[in-house]
């Protein structure tokens, strides 16, 4: 989806949640590209929308931006339907798609300006905001470079920055990292950290659960066009399992006798990895760990190393769905209604 700048700022009201979705559904043709998604998404969080291509994410967020019109349900951002008020709800987002949105032939500078002039700031304003945007995205060395000789990062924060000319309270970022070197990423990463300390709302759809784990303060997988699981990394984390409690002594020849103490304490089965000499046990309750090191010292155990290892999002994403996460399907593209 083309990166988009949509609106001017506005002032939403602090109780009202940013995104409030009951049942979005979109058709197309017989395929039920969305089939009953709904969100809630607070002021001042990164929301993470995670799954696979093809499994709806953009179609939803097109339809949030007003790009799409739903074929059911209803969708309100800061308390605005998207339907009924399409140019109140157009005045408070901005949205960067999965490709960029810019002038080839054009420079970075050139694009900002034409972006900040459309949106309808002076000359003078444009300038100073196109200045002050390639400055935050560290492309000020490349200003006056035409875009067809930038690596993909550097458009990919051309893009988020255009999107970011009229700072908007409700930012969606569709896949912003896709492509992009580890480097790159986690300068976005830090990008999106920041405004969300400024104030702004993001809502961020992905096919990485590291970013999904990393950056949002709520995740909902989405697969084939539903909302199968909601809640923060750690809930989700926790709806599948325990954790892992892992030791390595400093005395392998104490292996047993802890294997023996650690089993009475968490009344669980203990493994003993030979190579490693190391132990581990399933652990429903990370909080009781220190007081089984103080156990195990008491009888005189030395532990060397100790990790508590929670479910990762990918066996998370493996288990709610029945399958691996984030395939090489591709969700149809069809133009704006």
């Amino acid at each position: 989806m083309p990166g988009t700048v949509v609106g001017m700022t506005s002032s939403p009201h602090s109780a009202v949640p940013a995104i409030e979705a009951d049942g979005l559904v979109k058709l197309f043709g017989k395929q039920r590209a969305v089939d009953g998604v709904s969100l809630a998404v607070p002021q001042g969080t990164v929301y993470g929308v995670l799954g696979p291509n093809g499994a709806g994410k953009t179609t939803t967020v097109r339809m949030l931006a007003t790009l799409l019109r739903p074929d059911g349900g209803r969708a309100r951002v800061f308390g605005h339907d998207v339907v009924a008020e399409p140019n109140a709800v157009r005045s408070l987002v901005g949205v960067t798609g999965q490709y960029a949105s810019v002038d080839e032939d054009l420079s970075a500078t050139e694009n900002l300006m034409i972006f900040s002039r459309l949106l309808g700031l002076s000359g003078r304003d444009a300038k100073r905001k196109s200045t002050e945007l390639l400055e935050e995205f560290g492309l000020t060395e490349a200003a006056d470079k035409p875009l067809k000789n930038f690596s993909g990062g550097m458009r990919r924060r051309l893009d988020l920055a255009a999107s970011l000319i009229s700072h908007p309270p409700l930012l969606f970022l569709d896949e912003p990292t896709t492509g992009l070197d580890p480097r790159t990423r986690a300068q976005m990463w830090d990008t999106i950290r920041r405004l969300v300390a400024d104030g702004s709302t993001v809502l961020l759809t992905t096919q990485y659960l590291d970013e999904a784990d990393q950056l949002a303060d709520r995740i909902a997988v989405i697969d084939r066009g539903r909302v199968i699981a909601d809640g923060t990394a750690n809930e989700l984390k926790a709806s599948v399992g325990t954790s892992s409690l892992g030791l390595v002594l400093v005395d392998r020849t104490d292996t047993e006798r802890a294997r023996v103490i650690l089993s009475g304490f968490l009344g669980v089965e203990v493994s003993v990895t030979p190579e490693a000499g190391g132990l581990t046990a399933p652990l429903t309750d990370a909080s009781i760990t220190p007081e089984l090191l103080i156990r195990l010292r008491d009888e005189g155990i030395a532990v060397d190393e100790i990790t508590v290892q929670k479910p990762s999002l990918d066996e998370v994403f493996l288990t709610i769905t029945g399958h691996d996460a984030p395939g090489d399907t591709t969700e149809p593209e069809r133009s704006i209604a």
